[in-house]
């Protein structure tokens, strides 16, 4: 039997009366997340400080001695990404370095406007950051970074650039702007993201792709990226990386072709979405240095750190106990 005006009306409005209430569900608890999480504190211990950078705040923290050498470390970027990646590198490179970690626009303590993020604005930001930040510093990106530091350093003078699993390419190799609408979006987007970088969501992550062993990721670290990725404008830079948006426009290896300075490639043996068989392509076209690390994927400098620090220092026999190639 059809369905009679009244019918379909009440029909309607028990629709939208369901509708309304789980989006009051969903504002509540994007809300109590929010206020969870509370103020993130520093991510690195050394002075804080703020580079102001076309409208943003940026935050860094540095250590060490200024008349040593600069060193530039750029975080990667992911969901939940910050200078917090370098902590367990970050006391020892002080030691022979000024070291300078900033967390990049849209992520960690620095500011999160809703923007379109793009990947022009990243390498813009790294070649000013390389000027403005430091001297002719050595830079140590990681992932995605990699690129935008390569691109960076082919305009402003570097002393090497040590690049950890560098890729110029992210999540789809079209950008697909539907999706970073649904993310961008206040109700239904804030939802989404609260269920990616929830904690189960980010150690499936670093299970499939970021840790060899998942003893490397500490609770601690754990809950900063978990704090970083619910302070308030947190999804709008993710939400053009998972779209795409923030891929470079040219490739890694045409842009490392204009990088005037020694080039180390540092990959995890055991990485998938950037297998080592790519960093040996890359070096091999490049004619850069490839150090691959056993027991480790996207994060090397993370699961060695002691090993790390000597391949930055040039010293790869700094922990003879981790294995450590060149190629």
């Amino acid at each position: 039997m059809p369905a009679t005006p009244l019918v379909l009306d009440m029909k309607l409005r028990n629709l939208l009366t369901t509708a309304v209430g789980t989006a009051g569900v969903i504002a509540g608890v994007n809300r109590i997340l929010t206020t969870r999480a509370g103020d993130l504190e520093a991510p690195l211990v050394g002075s804080e400080g703020t580079y102001r950078w076309r409208g943003f705040d940026v935050a860094y923290t540095e250590a060490g001695d200024p008349s040593d050498p600069d060193l530039l470390l750029v975080h990667g970027i992911s969901a939940a990404s910050s200078s917090r990646e370098f902590a367990e590198v970050f006391e020892d490179l002080s030691r022979e370095y000024h070291v300078i970690a900033p967390d990049l626009p849209g992520f960690g303590r620095s500011d999160r406007p809703p923007l379109l993020y793009s990947g022009s604005l990243y390498e813009t930001f790294l070649r000013d950051a390389i000027r403005d930040l430091a001297d002719e510093p050595t830079v140590v990106a990681s992932s995605l970074s990699g690129a935008y530091a390569a691109c960076g350093a082919s305009d402003a003078a570097v002393e090497s650039l040590v690049l950890i699993a560098p890729t110029d390419t992210t999540m789809s190799e079209t950008p697909r702007s539907w999706l970073r609408s649904v993310f961008r979006a206040p109700l239904v987007g804030s939802g989404l993201f609260n269920l990616l970088v929830s904690k189960p969501g980010i150690k499936h992550f670093h299970r499939d792709h970021g840790y060899a062993d998942m003893d490397n990721l500490t609770d601690e670290t754990l809950e900063y990226q978990w704090k970083s990725a619910h302070q308030p404008g947190a999804r709008y830079a993710p939400a053009s990386f998972v779209s795409g948006y923030l891929d470079p426009e040219t490739e890694l290896e045409d842009m490392l072709a204009d990088v005037d300075a020694p080039v180390t490639l540092v990959w995890g043996r055991d990485a998938e979405i950037t297998p080592v068989s790519a960093g040996r392509a890359l070096a091999k076209k490049t004619d850069s240095r490839l150090v691959v690390f056993d027991d480790a994927k996207l994060l090397p400098h993370v699961e060695h750190p002691a090993a790390f620090v000597g391949v930055v220092a040039d010293d790869i026999d700094e922990a003879p106990s981790t294995a450590v190639s060149t190629a």
